[in-house]
């Protein structure tokens, strides 16, 4: 029987022999050389920035990706907000979820938790997540058929300069080849995870936080570079050298080498007729404080930019304003950490799982979200009181989902408690000196309930032949008549009712004489 044909999820037929090689590994001397040959962060004006920006907006983003890369290797609080976005995410424990509580979706489950826990893939979430600065991040998946199944070995990040968007929407990544220079190849289904961040609305080279920041990166840059020249001179006296009028060319060239040589050497010769003057520097004009103004503020741009917050990062603060912060922080991680589990659950879960088990009506999801710590208590209290209701329709699944337990196996150990033996009789406590102690006024209430919750059965031997005489009869004369010979062929039977009220009046008598 023919194996029938996979499709990814834009409908694309899987060739699976196109899943066994790399599509898109560096090479030395072609399109997608690694190395970047030049840099665009240095010396980067107004006017080059502008055009690196727009040039990315109109296809061709190579010079704003390797700024990109720059701006984070060369700016210390940039790259630290941005990884700290990047490792609150990275941190999280993905948990998966089955498609339902059937059998084989349990064991679908199970094997793509076994991925999840792989060692390889905290890296493709890290991987994924350079996304964020660029715009958008590429693995490409190693698959591995060695065995009985197809299992992703490595995940392989590839240079985001390997690939271009399509120019009729801007939205779908193509990869660059030899034959393709300029417009790329589609990428092959199944083999890789590309992962865009939905930061804003719009075609996805524009939603990068790095060309967010590029702005405030260059003005940081600027107030850095004269913050230093500044500091090379600030609180050094000024000096001057002063000639007579009667120096010639060589005196005043004599006097030159000599004040500068000051700066150097701390020391000089010169003839008589010429001095050289110390005036102490002003320190009245802001200098000191302007550049390390500036620059604050600048860094805290970046940090609302990337973080959505100053308050953990620039400004100090107390616990109480830190856990708002964290708060409005954890927004930001969740949906990252929801977009980026979309990703996964869309590249690698869905192709695992068709190469493996086939085509499913529904799949696990892999749920990457920081949840807030669950009220056990609470939560356990609402059950005690719902579950005995009966079809309530809470699922044991979903129970187990919010306690952060998974799915039983077939054979394990399940912890329980032993079935309650049934009520005693009577309410015993042990008072402190010992003795037994009975709540008369409880005991009565639960024999009253334990009669109640029997009546059916006492007095169905009465009632169901006087109810069964009522539907044969056609008049209230023939029924009379019928219950007067009911009454003597002993067909209703009393005993059971006789049983239970001489029960219960003795349990009455014995809790009147504990109460007096």
């Amino acid at each position: 029987m023919p194996t029938p044909t996979l499709y990814d999820h834009l409908g694309r037929p899987i060739v699976k022999n196109d899943l066994q090689r790399e599509h898109a590994a560096p090479s030395l001397t072609g399109i997608r050389s690694i190395w970047a040959g030049g840099s665009i962060a240095q010396g980067l004006t107004p006017q080059r920035l502008a055009r690196v920006l727009r040039e990315a907006a109109d296809g061709d983003p190579r010079e704003y990706l390797l700024l990109a890369e720059e701006m984070e290797e060369r700016d210390p609080h940039y790259s630290s907000v941005l990884s700290t976005r990047k490792r609150a995410v990275a941190g999280i424990e993905p948990t998966v979820i089955p498609a339902s509580d059937d059998k084989k979706d349990i064991e679908i489950a199970d094997a793509v938790r076994d991925l999840v826990e792989r060692p390889e893939f905290p890296g493709l979430i890290t991987d994924l997540l350079d996304g964020l600065g660029k715009g958008y991040s590429v693995c490409e998946i190693i698959w591995d058929q060695s065995g009985a199944k197809w299992i992703p070995v490595e995940y392989e990040w590839r240079d985001p300069r390997f690939f271009v968007f399509d120019r009729e929407s801007g939205q779908k990544l193509r990869l660059l080849d030899e034959g393709a220079t300029y417009e790329g190849n589609p990428l092959p289904p199944f083999k890789f995870i590309a992962h865009m961040p939905h930061l804003k609305s719009g075609i996805p080279i524009r939603a990068g936080l790095a060309r967010l920041a590029a702005v405030s990166w260059m003005c940081k840059s600027y107030t850095l570079a004269d913050w230093m020249a500044f500091a090379e001179v600030f609180g050094m006296p000024l000096r001057i050298g002063r000639y007579g009028q009667d120096a010639t060319e060589r005196d005043i060239d004599i006097l030159k080498v000599a004040v500068a040589n000051l700066g150097t050497d701390a020391a000089a010769v010169l003839p008589d007729t010429m001095r050289i003057e110390f005036i102490e520097a002003a320190k009245s004009a802001g200098g000191p404080e302007l550049f390390p103004r500036l620059a604050e503020f600048l860094d805290r741009q970046m940090s609302k930019a990337v973080l959505g917050q100053t308050m953990t990062t620039d400004d100090g603060s107390s616990q109480a304003q830190a856990n708002v912060h964290n708060d409005v922080r954890l927004d930001i991680k969740n949906d990252d950490g929801r977009q980026v589990g979309a990703t996964v659950n869309r590249d690698l879960v869905k192709p695992f799982v068709d190469l493996n088990y086939g085509v499913q009506e529904r799949y696990p999801i892999v749920k990457i979200k920081e949840d807030q710590p669950e009220d056990i208590k609470a939560l356990a209290e609402v059950l005690s009181k719902l579950v005995p209701l009966g079809n309530i329709g809470i699922e044991a699944r979903a129970v187990r989902e919010r306690l952060g337990f998974s799915p039983p196996t077939d054979g394990a150990e399940l912890l329980g408690v032993a079935p309650a033996a049934p009520p005693v009789a009577l309410n015993r406590a042990v008072n402190r000196s010992g003795s037994l102690a009975i709540d008369a006024e409880t005991e009565m209430d639960l024999l009253a309930q334990d009669v109640m919750d029997e009546w059916e059965e006492i007095l169905s031997p009465l009632v169901n032949p006087v109810q069964a005489l009522a539907e044969r009869c056609e008049s209230f004369e023939e029924f009379e008549q019928g219950l007067s010979d009911l009454l003597l062929s002993g067909e209703i039977d009393e005993e059971k009712l006789m049983a239970s009220l001489a029960e219960a009046s003795f349990r009455a008598r014995g809790l009147g004489d504990v109460e007096g």
